[in-house]
C-alpha cells in the first residue's frame, strides 16, 4: 500500500485491514513523502500489530512507491490496497479461498463499491462501478479489456510468481492498473470473476484520477492501441474503425500513426462519402462484404453500443468474429 497525505482517511483504512476475518496477512505500507500526520499514524498501527510493516519511499510518486513496497513483501499471494479506501471485513478470506480453488495461473477479481463521506458519488464513477461489477459477474475481463480498465488496482489477488512473470510494478506506465490488466492479458492468465463487492472505493475531489495529468484523458487510446497492435491486430485482415465523432477522429489519427489502412464507417449521412484525414467515410453496411474484418468501435453512447451489438449478431450469413469496444 502506497500512502501519501491520507491522514483523514488512513485510520479507517487500517482498521478495516486489522478487522479482516483472514488472519494470515502482512501489510507493507510505504510512506510517499507525506507532509501530514500520515507517518505517525502508520507507526502507531505498526506498534499495535506486527503484521503492519512501515517503510519510507526513497522515490516519489505512486509506482516507485509500490516498487519499494513489493521489494519488502514476504507473502505468497499479492493484493494491493489504497490508503484512503476500506476493505469489507471478509475481503481477504474470500479472495484466498477462491484462489485456492484454481491455483497458479489464475487471478481472482471481484467487485467494488464507491462511497463518499458527504454528498453523492459522481455519476461517472457510479457507471464505472456498475460496469466493473457486471464484468466481474460475467468473467468478461478479456472480452471487455479495450473498453476501460477491467480490474481496478485493489480488487484482485495473484500468486507472486505469476505477478513477477507479468512484470509486477516494474513498468512506469499510468494508469498502472490498466497497464497491469493488459499484462495479465498478454500472459493469458485466467481471470476468475466473482460477484462479490471486495472493496469500498472512496470518491473524493482530490483523488489522483481527478488531479493527475496522466488520468485526465480517461479514454487511454494510446495505451489501448499499443496493446491492440501487439496482441490482437492481424494486418492480413481488414480493419474497420466504427464511429465518426471525436473518439473516431482521435482514434483515426492514432491508426494513421501506426501506418495502418482501415475502413472508416458510421451512420451519419452528412459524413458518408466525405474524406476525413484522407480516408473516405463509408456506411457501416460495408462490413458484411469484408473478409473476416477486425472492428474497433469507438461509439460512446450505451444505446449505440447495444444497437451495434445487435447488428453484428444479425449479420449471421457472414458473421463478424472480432470486434472490440474502445470507448
Amino acid at each position: 500500500m502506497a500512502v501519501k497525505d491520507t491522514e483523514p482517511y488512513l485510520p479507517a483504512c487500517l482498521d478495516s485491514i486489522l478487522a479482516q476475518t483472514y488472519p494470515n496477512w502482512e501489510l507493507i505500507a510505504v510512506n510517499d513523502h507525506s507532509t501530514d500526520a500520515t507517518p505517525d499514524i502508520l507507526r502507531s498501527y505498526a506498534e499495535k500489530d506486527p503484521r503492519v510493516r512501515v517503510f519510507d519511499s526513497d522515490r516519489p510518486r505512486l509506482i516507485p512507491t509500490l516498487q519499494v513496497a513489493y521489494a519488502q513483501a514476504k507473502g505468497t499471494l499479492i493484493n494491493r490496497m489504497d490508503s484512503d479506501d476500506m476493505m469489507p471485513h471478509d475481503k481477504l478470506e474470500i479472495l484466498v479461498k477462491e484462489w485456492l480453488k484454481y491455483g497458479k495461473g489464475h487471478v481472482i477479481a471481484g467487485g467494488t463499491e464507491h462511497f463518499v463521506d458527504e454528498g453523492e458519488v459522481g455519476d461517472g464513477f457510479r457507471r464505472y462501478e456498475r460496469w466493473l461489477n457486471d464484468v466481474a459477474r460475467r468473467s468478461a475481463h478479456y472480452e471487455e479489456i479495450y473498453t476501460e480498465c477491467v480490474i481496478p488496482s485493489h480488487s484482485w489477488i495473484i500468486h507472486r510468481e505469476d505477478f513477477d512473470h507479468v512484470g509486477a510494478f516494474d513498468p512506469i506506465v499510468y494508469p498502472e492498473d490498466y497497464d497491469l490488466s493488459f499484462r495479465f492479458y498478454r500472459a493469458q492468465l485466467k481471470i476468475i470473476g466473482i460477484d462479490v463487492v471486495l472493496h469500498h472505493w472512496r470518491d473524493r475531489s482530490n483523488r489522483i484520477s481527478r488531479t493527475w495529468d496522466e488520468y485526465k484523458d480517461n479514454r487511454y487510446f494510446d495505451l489501448k492501441t499499443r496493446f491492440f497492435y501487439e496482441l490482437d491486430r492481424d494486418r492480413s485482415r481488414p480493419l474497420v474503425l466504427w464511429g465518426a465523432g471525436r473518439n473516431g477522429k482521435d482514434m483515426a489519427k492514432i491508426l494513421l500513426d501506426h501506418q495502418d489502412t482501415f475502413h472508416w464507417v458510421c451512420d451519419n449521412e452528412r459524413k458518408i462519402g466525405k474524406d476525413v484525414y484522407g480516408i473516405r467515410m463509408e456506411h457501416f453496411d460495408v462490413i458484411p462484404t469484408l473478409d473476416h474484418p477486425q472492428i474497433m468501435i469507438v461509439v460512446s453512447s450505451p444505446d449505440g453500443k447495444e444497437e451495434i451489438k445487435a447488428m453484428l449478431k444479425a449479420w449471421n450469413k457472414k458473421p463478424v468474429e472480432d470486434y472490440w469496444f474502445f470507448a
